[in-house]
């Protein structure tokens, strides 16, 4: 079938506009940017098996991704920090992990786990960087498809979010599957964490910023772990995490959030 000049045209310009706006994505990566700033583009290795990450890779809901990373038992004694990154974020690093003598375990403890939820603001890679004690960095990437989670309205007005605000439950959880010291730290935050991109819908205004930007997780006086967070965090904020414990042995809590308001918390008995 022939083609008018007219059409064959308009498909060459849609076909040039196709090809521009690819390139234009093509060479629109984040990363670079991200990594120099970040690890000052230090030697990072990829898909080494130092870790493992776990992400949906369609978002149900953007404003709550939940995120895993698992450490073989060979690397978790030597975990240094593991930081999350979600390129295409307004606030890319959505948090880092440091971890303290409270969270090194026998060998018996096996795989660690560490998890979370996030916001996915557009369709981005989510990172996984590990730093181990010798000062190496070990990366895992995936692909999540989901939009909006920063600007998704709280489940709650502001007033009513900020109502039940740090009310915080921390729980030590045993399991027969798992060796005697095995245990599941939780911890979770009732704080609406507004990432300042949020409209009231009666003001039209944007609400402002407010997040919980540490958690420290410590057992008898050693820390497991601190969490520096950011506005990449979901809303109420949960963190769960095995560690190597003992009965009576709980956890204590203390947070703080970007306005300054501090947090506390404790665990009951184990499996409580």
């Amino acid at each position: 079938m022939l083609r008018s000049p007219l059409l064959s045209m308009a498909m060459g310009i849609a076909c040039a506009m196709a090809f521009s706006l690819d390139a234009v994505h093509a060479g629109d990566d984040p990363w670079p940017d991200i990594r120099a700033g970040v690890f000052e583009n230090r030697a990072i290795a990829e898909n080494d098996g130092a870790l493992a990450l776990y992400v949906p890779e369609r978002a149900e809901d953007a404003a709550l991704v939940p995120v895993a990373v698992h450490l073989p038992p060979d690397v978790a004694n030597t975990a240094k920090s593991l930081t999350l990154i979600i390129d295409r974020n307004p606030a890319p690093v959505a948090a880092t992990f440091r971890f303290g003598d409270g969270f090194s375990a026998t060998p018996e403890i096996g795989e660690r786990k560490i998890m979370t939820r996030v916001r996915i603001d557009s369709f981005s890679k989510v990172r996984a960087v590990l730093e181990t004690a010798d000062g190496k960095l070990h990366m895992v990437a995936k692909f999540v498809m989901g939009a909006g989670g920063c600007s998704a309205s709280a489940s709650k007005d502001a007033d009513g979010a900020l109502a039940n605000l740090g009310k915080m439950q921390v729980k030590t959880v045993a399991d027969a599957a798992h060796s005697a010291r095995w245990r599941e730290g939780i911890v979770m935050i009732r704080h609406p964490n507004f990432t300042g991109m949020q409209m009231d819908i009666e003001s039209r205004g944007y609400t402002p910023a407010r997040y919980v930007d540490l958690v420290e997780v410590t057992r008898g006086g050693s820390l497991v772990l601190r969490m520096e967070g950011g506005i990449s965090i979901s809303e109420n904020p949960n963190i769960r995490f095995n560690y190597d414990g003992g009965e009576g042995d709980g956890l204590e809590v203390r947070a703080k959030d970007s306005d300054g308001a501090k947090f506390i918390g404790k665990s009951l008995a184990t499996g409580s």
